[in-house]
């Protein structure tokens, strides 16, 4: 394989070469073969711009080599027309020295290699003219001299058909050796060679028989740059160039009186054809391959958004896997530290290294919740639920949460709520309170977790505007510095290396508080000096919240018995939790291991809620709702609550799409599970009348 591949390579590499060996033989060949037929009238010479072009886009190996072959094959070439040996070897010399140098001053003057655009066609042509006429002037003055003649005889005609050489061919071999003039053009060639002889054939007959009719040339030309591109216009335009000179010569004759006004007619046509085509050949051109780099942009655009998608969808996999492993035996952990908690014949001691487990649980949970809450942020998956809800309630409430901590550490933490203008603490808005809640305890946590002595002020300001509020925690801890004040909320930051080390934490929950915030349309910030406290402050503004109408009769009173749960988890410590928990509630409940033992249970049973763990062997729990809501009569209408430690909004919304009514996340908190179970059991048009909701 590696050895094909060398010589593939190696190939390419010496097709260049050859081909522009062949092409200078051909451009020699060519223009002596006129030079003897006409008798030396002046036409072009096509051989030096070759050499030329050869000497620019080749390596040093490679034009060394060029100039090798192609001085020998001049000398064969000129020797065997009858050419002088000593003229022959003096043309060639010169020729040679004349087109290594203009090559040579062409690339120290960063004439560009490549022609891709009218700008740098415009650039070969003026600057190569200008050097290739210096140059063949010396080379002719020094023919002359070598003759005995005086140095600046007949040097017109000889610049003008090297000069002419180099305007016209330089820029086509430039064109036709680049290879990103083939990209975006695809003719098959067929139609290539149709084109090709219909040229030939029109130049012919036009220059043989009516010169005045050859601005029909332009339509095969321009036909070529819109189908094939420069280098379709650089094939057509030299071969209308190269039939029309023999061709207005087979018109007019050899005598130069009469074939000199024709030919110079016809050279200054295919100038301007050749212009006019190139560029709009290369306009073309520059548009198709900025399309093509558009499309191959779109495309790579649109691979990395699906590997950004797939990374995205891999990072919410493994939170979500990584969530569900730490959370199911963090429920067991804290549900029977909150059991045995409540013993009373428990001793001082293990109740205090109770505590300890339940705390450490605790912070678990509270870095797992961290860790899902940012991954909703990176994800841009933060959604807002607006419910009616009083600022001054809600912030009592948070504080009330708080409250404990503060006292274990034997700090105050005082409420503040004034009004000003319009505005009203306790009048309803349309808030996210657990959203904002959380959002406020984040922000008292970490107010209790750096003060030591004092404590904690929490002020509410309503106003002066209907709905505009204001939240300030101000402590008296260790304060914060002000170089270290903008980096407080960006993620995984913290004042210093030590924070960490010194009182725990991610160093995500400012980072979540303030997009919680931002998507709330409100801003948060910090004002605080090393060894004064800091105080955090959260503006936002809020609309007036529609409070539903009170009914008009009052409820209608029914008996009450105890509410028949079945609770579903393959997890015997989580069923063992769980039926205590309800059972301590005032439920009737009954277990099973998986989803088929629930589906049967449910038929057969006369239950008023189902508790569903999602994962589990055999059949899961979003195939067990599924099934139970599938079955006939009005058993498929029974509250079903997702019961998982799948957290993330795509899981949720999977369980909702299954066919279930509620979800609580594990680790369970006792409160959570209990308002949960209440809820759907007073929303139900399955439950019983009298089951009990409480």
């Amino acid at each position: 394989m590696s050895v094909g591949v060398q010589r593939g390579a190696a190939f390419q590499g010496s097709a260049k070469p050859i081909a522009l060996t062949c092409a200078y033989v051909a451009g020699l060949a060519y223009s002596l073969f006129l030079a003897g037929a006409t008798h030396n009238i002046p036409t072009i010479w096509t051989a030096n711009a070759v050499a030329i072009a050869a000497f620019m886009i080749l390596n040093r190996r490679q034009a060394l080599s060029f100039m090798v072959a192609t001085g020998v094959l001049h000398i064969v070439v000129e020797l065997l027309i009858g050419a002088p040996l000593r003229f022959v070897m003096i043309v060639t010399v010169l020729d040679t020295i004349q087109t290594a140098g203009t090559a040579a001053l062409l690339r120290w003057m960063r004439v560009p290699t490549r022609v891709r655009d009218p700008r740098s066609l415009f650039l070969v042509i003026v600057v190569a003219s200008l050097v290739t006429a210096i140059g063949s002037i010396l080379v002719h003055g020094m023919l002359v001299a070598s003759r005995g003649g005086p140095f600046f005889k007949g040097w017109e005609d000889w610049t003008a058909s090297n000069v002419l050489g180099v305007a016209v061919i330089l820029p086509v071999i430039l064109i036709l050796t680049d290879h990103r003039h083939r990209e975006g053009y695809h003719v098959r060639p067929l139609e290539a060679a149709a084109t090709l002889l219909m040229v030939i054939g029109a130049s012919s007959w036009v220059f043989v028989n009516d010169a005045s009719l050859q601005v029909l040339l332009f339509a095969p030309a321009l036909l070529a740059a819109f189908r094939g591109g420069p280098r379709a216009v650089a094939v057509i335009v030299t071969t209308s160039l190269a039939v029309a000179i023999p061709a207005v010569l087979h018109r007019t004759g050899i005598d130069i009186k009469i074939a000199l006004g024709p030919l110079r007619h016809a050279l200054l046509f295919h100038v301007v054809l050749y212009a006019v085509s190139f560029v709009a050949a290369l306009a073309l051109s520059r548009q198709a391959r900025l399309q093509a780099l558009l499309l191959r942009r779109q495309a790579a655009a649109r691979a990395a958004q699906a590997r950004a998608q797939a990374a995205s969808q891999a990072k919410s996999d493994f939170l979500a896997t990584i969530s569900h492993e730490i959370r199911t035996p963090l429920n067991s952990i804290l549900g029977f530290a909150s059991l045995v908690a409540d013993d009373p014949q428990l001793s001082p001691e293990n109740r205090r290294r109770l505590d300890l487990v339940g705390r450490a649980g605790r912070s678990l949970a509270e870095i797992v919740g961290d860790l899902l809450d940012f991954a909703k942020v990176e994800a841009g998956r933060l959604d807002l639920t607006l419910t009616p809800a009083s600022p001054s309630a809600l912030l009592r409430d948070a504080v009330a949460i708080i409250a404990p901590e503060a006292a274990a550490k034997g700090l105050y933490l005082r409420t503040v709520c004034t009004a000003e203008g319009e505005g009203d603490v306790d009048q309803p808005l349309s808030l996210d309170e657990t959203r904002l809640r959380q959002v406020l305890l984040n922000l008292l946590a970490n107010a209790l977790k750096f003060t030591s002595e004092g404590g904690v002020t929490v002020r509410l300001t309503a106003g002066p505007t209907p709905g505009l509020l204001r939240f300030e925690v101000v402590d008296t801890g260790i304060g914060i510095a002000p170089e270290v004040q903008a980096r407080l909320f960006q993620r995984f930051s913290q004042a210093d290396s030590s924070i960490s080390r010194s009182y725990g934490g991610t160093g995500l929950g400012l980072a979540i508080s303030k997009a919680l915030v931002s998507r709330m349309g409100g801003s948060i910030g910090v004002e605080s000096q090393l060894g004064h406290g800091a105080r955090f402050w959260i503006t936002l503004a809020a609309e007036p919240a529609i409070l539903p109408l009170p009914s008009d009769g009052p409820a209608a009173e029914t008996p009450e018995r105890a509410a028949r749960v079945l609770l579903v988890d393959d997890h015997p410590m989580n069923r063992e939790l769980g039926k205590a928990l309800l059972t301590l509630a005032g439920c009737e409940v009954v277990t099973a291991d998986d989803g088929h033992q629930a589906l049967d249970a449910v038929q057969s049973g006369d239950f008023d809620l189902v508790l569903m763990d999602v994962h589990m062997p055999g059949m899961d729990g979003l195939a067990a709702t599924r099934a139970i809501r599938a079955l006939p009569g009005p058993v498929a209408a029974i509250p079903i609550v997702a019961l998982s430690a799948d957290v993330l909004p795509e899981q949720i919304a999977r369980c909702r799409a299954a066919g279930m009514d509620d979800h609580v996340a594990k680790p369970i908190r006792r409160e959570e599970l209990i308002a949960t179970v209440a809820r759907a059991l007073e929303a139900a048009p399955y439950a019983r009348p009298d089951a009990a909701h409480g």
